[in-house]
């Protein structure tokens, strides 16, 4: 079977009997509901428009067990469930079927250096038949401008012999999808496109070597290159959301340190099991969600809240797949293998944008449907009424029939719509937004709230110090800024910040106790910076003492502790943002997962 979009991945996948896929390829492709169905996940190349996603979800509607069935145009994807006992092998032979050849879906380098591949392709056959309608609209003219007899003959031949390698060479994308669905039994929206371009062509051949007066040349190549333009802009939209799902799985860590009868060794991710002791060290991510069995430190889970500041656990704490670990080692048991962790429940959040169609969205898909059908009956048509109505002039009837197919083409759904999205998209990329679903823009219009979040987006999203105890001038800030520059703590390098320019003081024994601070020797005594109480303990006094509201201080043994003021900047444009989205009628509301009183001032 070919593939439909320019044979863009391994196109012959047979399942069932003889099958070229193995039982544990298909087992890993499920992830285990709740409800006690499995979810089956499938990369379908052959995908691509409305009317491919209504006939595959049809087409496994009618197998036995098979629900929740739907198609994501933008990763080429199928997904559908069944109960545990039951294989997917007949979903997968009902696909190849009807021309739709399924394999497992990842996201490995092959994947990625297939999607390049089909990039370059697309641009190739983009290019041929842009640089062909060129020059056939220049020979063209001649002909326009009243050539006539041997003449006009040359310049038709000369436009043939352009023409005829770039209709094959570039209307491939469109010739391979058509065939795919009439091979499967039902018709796309690009098999009018391909029988339009082929009979143009085939006609203005016919006239140029029998000394026909017309040849649609001009039209039938440049038809193609507008066509290209809207399918790879298409293409380029869907790229982009994917990306986005691909830059997220490469945040996942790629194996992690197993613990085993004393022993340890590296293993990677997909072999990790509910159960296994994992050793995660300062600096690396957490590869599946997990409890900590022993040990302490803080995280990084900026990707699961959003917020920057660091979150210390201990034994007992539940942490989520993707959190960086920061300042301690930890030993964790696992309590999810990677196909079914937090970050990989987030991506697939992602990769089904498309499962929420909009209003115009679902409207697109209906009229693919009918659109069609219904354009080869009006072509049949106005062939069999212009046959009638000439008397039997098959010449006359064929190219008005030809022309039927050519002003229905469906340029406007395949390159209007591309062109609105991309351009909108890009719009708002250039602002740091990802528009992953085209809907969205609809939904948009509708909407009466706005909802900031708070670090990174109404703020900076790096902490600094507003305000401390200790001047620049005094010893304290040297001792301060050494101690600071040991950590990757996100208050030490704030505080670091804040001293910038200071010379360092020369410290020995330098400790880093995750979830406490820093602790050092200067001169013969303990120094500390980090959390308020921990640096009470060496200080002269109490931590309710210390200056600040953070609570980070620092202190010298038997001496006072100093305190630093850490906060967030509010980006320069916030206000002005709020105001405007309140001029505007919508009602500003600010949602954060940090603590109360940080996110009540940032709102006031």
């Amino acid at each position: 079977m070919m593939s439909c979009c320019g044979g863009n991945m391994a196109a012959e996948c047979a399942v069932g009997e003889g099958s070229l896929l193995r039982e544990e390829e298909l087992l890993r492709s499920g992830k285990k509901l709740d409800n006690g169905r499995v979810q089956y996940v499938f990369s379908v190349p052959n995908v691509s428009c409305g009317k491919c996603i209504s006939t595959v979800e049809k087409a496994l509607s009618a197998v036995d067990d098979v629900q929740d069935q739907r198609v994501n145009l933008t990763l080429r994807r199928v997904s559908f469930t069944l109960p545990e006992a039951v294989s997917p092998v007949d979903a997968l032979d009902e696909m190849q079927r009807i021309g739709y050849p399924a394999t497992p879906f990842d996201f490995s380098d092959e994947a990625d250096q297939e999607i390049r591949r089909e990039n370059s392709r697309m641009l190739r056959a983009l290019a041929v038949a842009g640089f062909a309608a060129g020059n056939i609209m220049l020979l063209s003219v001649s002909v326009w401008s009243g050539a006539d007899g041997p003449t006009r003959d040359l310049f038709h031949l000369l436009s043939a012999m352009i023409a005829i390698p770039t209709v094959a060479y570039s209307g491939q994308i469109f010739f391979r999808n058509a065939w795919a669905a009439v091979r499967g039994g039902h018709l796309n929206m690009d098999v009018p496109i391909s029988l339009a371009i082929i009979l143009a062509t085939g006609m203005s051949v016919y006239e140029s070597l029998n000394s026909g007066t017309e040849a649609y040349f001009d039209a039938a190549v440049t038809l193609l290159f507008f066509l290209l333009i809207g399918r790879y802009l298409d293409f380029r939209m869907r790229d982009r959301a994917r990306n986005a799902v691909l830059s997220l799985s490469k945040m996942a860590a790629r194996g992690a340190t197993l613990v085993e009868n004393g022993a340890t060794r590296y293993i990677p991710a997909d072999e990790i099991e509910p159960g296994m002791t994992l050793r995660i060290a300062a600096g690396e991510r957490m590869p599946v969600d997990a409890v900590v069995s022993s040990g302490s430190s803080d995280l990084d889970r900026s990707l699961v809240t959003g917020e920057s500041a660091p979150v210390h656990v201990g034994k007992g704490s539940f942490i989520e797949a993707g959190t960086l670990n920061l300042t301690g080692p930890l030993d964790v048991r696992a309590e999810q293998d990677a196909s079914h962790s937090f970050l990989a429940n987030v991506m697939e959040m992602l990769a089904a944008a498309e499962k929420g169609r909009g209003s115009y969205v679902r409207l697109a898909d209906r009229m693919a449907q009918l659109y069609a059908p219904a354009v080869h009956i009006m072509a049949a048509l106005a062939f069999v009424g212009w046959m009638i109505f000439t008397g039997g002039d098959w010449h006359t009837s064929l190219y008005t029939a030809i022309a039927v197919l050519i002003i229905t083409c469906p340029c406007a759904l395949g390159l209007a719509v591309p062109v609105v999205h991309v351009i909108g998209a890009a719009r708002l990329f250039e602002a740091g937004i990802l528009m992953k679903d085209g809907s969205a823009l609809e939904r948009l219009a509708e909407a009466d709230t706005a909802v900031f979040d708070k670090t990174g987006t109404l703020t900076t999203g790096t902490p600094e110090v507003s305000s401390s105890s200790i001047d620049s001038s005094m010893p304290e800030a040297s001792i301060a800024v050494a101690l600071a520059n040991r950590s990757i703590h996100p208050a030490s390098r704030a505080i670091a910040q804040w001293f910038k320019g200071v010379a360092e003081a020369e410290i020995d024994h330098i400790v880093e106790v995750p979830g406490s601070g820093v602790e050092a020797r200067w001169n013969g005594k303990t120094v500390r910076l980090g959390r308020a109480a921990w640096v009470a303990e060496i200080a002269e006094g109490d931590s309710g003492k210390v200056k600040g509201d953070a609570g980070v201080a620092f202190a010298i043994e038997k001496r006072p502790c100093a305190g630093f003021t850490i906060a967030e900047t509010l980006r320069e444009d916030a206000a002005s943002a709020v105001a405007m989205l309140s001029r505007e009628g919508l009602s500003p509301q600010l949602l954060s997962g940090d603590a109360e009183k940080p996110v009540r001032t940032i709102a006031e």
